[in-house]
């Protein structure tokens, strides 16, 4: 304060009096070496209460007022007229709640807008080792920072378990008990910081992945009290023993099912089983893969159950009768003839046998050569079957001249009529090529005269006008013609 201005403001503490009576005010500032002139706060109508101007810049005292600082009196921090020196540390203000244990940097938490402004601290407190999420933001420092006395480190090095802040909450956990299942201490496992009560159980990082039904039961429907880790079995058996136990269709007990469940039944539905027959040794196909259970198991043998097909259809075995299987001696081995499509209908491949069927015998029903009931060790000669046949044939008569029973020699199996004696080209005499190719009339009377002796032929019936005359015995005639080529 300059010197005119000391006069001015001593004039208006004394009075005009003092001035004029020639006296000389004491001009001592009590704001001491305060350079700012009186007028910024005081007024010439009344020296209190003082009011600081708009005017004035406390920035360019080095402490800028911002946010709150720029409403509170200046009392609040000047507590005497001399306001040169005020200390700038927020401490000489501000109490420090934390002891020192965070330092005297109030602005690493604190702003001016306000000293609890929530926004800095947190910001702040996510530089530490426990960054604030979910509920931790909105808690009051105080719940997780009990004051404390100096020395005990309220709010540096707290641990950052859960349970050190939540170690009621665990206690008081009733569904399920915590403290009775033994449960772990860290909460993070379940818990999360937006809530409290909203837990989950991440049940996929355990031995035990919940799938299907399992994903909606409650906790205490498998574990009861017992959380801890091995403490349940993870067998289907150690949560389904009574169902296994009660299931009658099958009957499981009696049956000696498995006790591992997942071979019939699935996490989705406990009832609605079903079994992949194709991974045992007798895979279904055909019918079979419509048949309950009970048709094929209804003796309650499920375990070691013999695979052949007799051992189910040793009915239909000895109730066919067309043909007979019994009294033909079939082979139980039905695969031979049936299919698991259908019984009926049963188509056997004669080809696999020593006797293939072609021509005609492909069209022959089973009782048009077994209908003697012989099925196994019948005989594959063709008189076998063909011996009616043989007997009744008059051109030539087979019985009188002694023909072969080999009927392959003249006969095909494509038709029993119109048979040939190829035969008789080669060893005898050509008839079905040369000059006597066409000439006969294909029946064998025709050359051999006598039927009980075929031996015997006549050549002249049809050749005696080329020697007229002459009386020759047809075996003569070889001699002029070997060949057979005469015309």
């Amino acid at each position: 304060m300059n010197f005119r201005s000391t006069l001015w403001c001593g004039a208006l503490a004394f009075g005009a009096s003092a001035v004029a009576a020639g006296q000389r005010p004491d001009t001592k500032n009590p704001h001491g070496t305060l350079a700012q002139p009186c007028a910024v706060c005081h007024s010439a109508l009344a020296w209190v209460p003082a009011h600081v101007s708009a005017s004035f810049d406390h920035g360019k005292s080095g402490f800028a007022l911002e946010g709150a600082h720029a409403a509170v009196a200046c009392k609040s921090c000047h507590t005497s007229l001399t306001f040169k020196g005020a200390s700038r540390d927020c401490a000489s203000c501000h109490k420090d709640p934390h002891q020192g244990e965070v330092g005297t940097s109030c602005a690493r938490c604190h702003t001016m807008r306000s000293f609890v402004d929530r926004s800095g601290m947190t910001r702040a407190h996510q530089l530490t080792r426990f960054p604030l999420t979910g509920a931790h933001v909105a808690a009051d420092c105080e719940s997780c920072h009990a004051p404390s006395t100096q020395g005990q480190m309220a709010f540096t090095l707290r641990s950052t378990a859960c349970n050190d802040c939540h170690l009621k909450d665990y206690q008081a956990a009733r569904t399920p008990d915590h403290t009775g299942g033994n449960f772990s201490h860290t909460c993070e496992q379940c818990h999360a910081t937006v809530a409290w009560q909203t837990a989950r159980f991440d049940h996929s990082v355990t031995r035990f992945p919940l799938t299907g039904f399992h994903v909606s039961m409650n906790c205490a429907q498998c574990h009861g009290g017992a959380y801890a880790a091995g403490a349940l079995p993870t067998t289907c058996v150690g949560c389904h023993q009574s169902d296994y136990a009660n299931a009658k269709d099958p009957n499981h007990q009696q049956a000696l099912f498995p006790t591992d469940c997942t071979g019939c039944h699935t996490t989705a539905s406990w009832s609605g089983a079903s079994f992949n027959h194709n991974t045992t040794a007798f895979p279904l196909t055909g019918a079979h893969g419509q048949l309950t259970c009970d048709q094929c198991h209804g003796d309650g043998v499920y375990k070691g159950r013999p695979t052949t097909c007799v051992s189910c259809h040793q009915t239909d075995f000895n109730n066919t009768t067309n043909p007979s299987h019994q009294q033909g001696g079939f082979p139980t081995d039905c695969t031979a003839c049936h299919t698991t499509t259908t019984w009926t209908g049963a188509t056997f491949n004669h080809n696999a046998t020593a006797f293939p069927l072609t021509g005609a015998h492909v069209q022959a029903t089973c009782d048009q050569c077994h209908g003697d009931g012989v099925y196994k060790g019948k005989p594959t000669t063709c008189v076998s079957c063909h011996q009616t046949d043989f007997n009744n044939t008059a051109d030539p008569n087979h019985q009188q001249a002694q023909i072969s029973t080999d009927c392959v020699s003249c006969h095909t199996t494509t038709v029993w009529t119109g048979a040939t004696f190829t035969s008789h080209d080669a060893v005898y005499f050509p008839i079905y090529s040369g000059k006597h190719r066409g000439r006969w009339n294909n029946s064998c009377s025709t050359c051999h005269i006598n039927p009980t002796d075929y031996r015997q032929f006549d050549c002249l019936s049809c050749h005696r006008s080329a020697h007229s005359g002459k009386n020759y015995v047809s075996q003569q005639c070889y001699s002029c013609h070997p060949t057979g080529r005469a015309g």
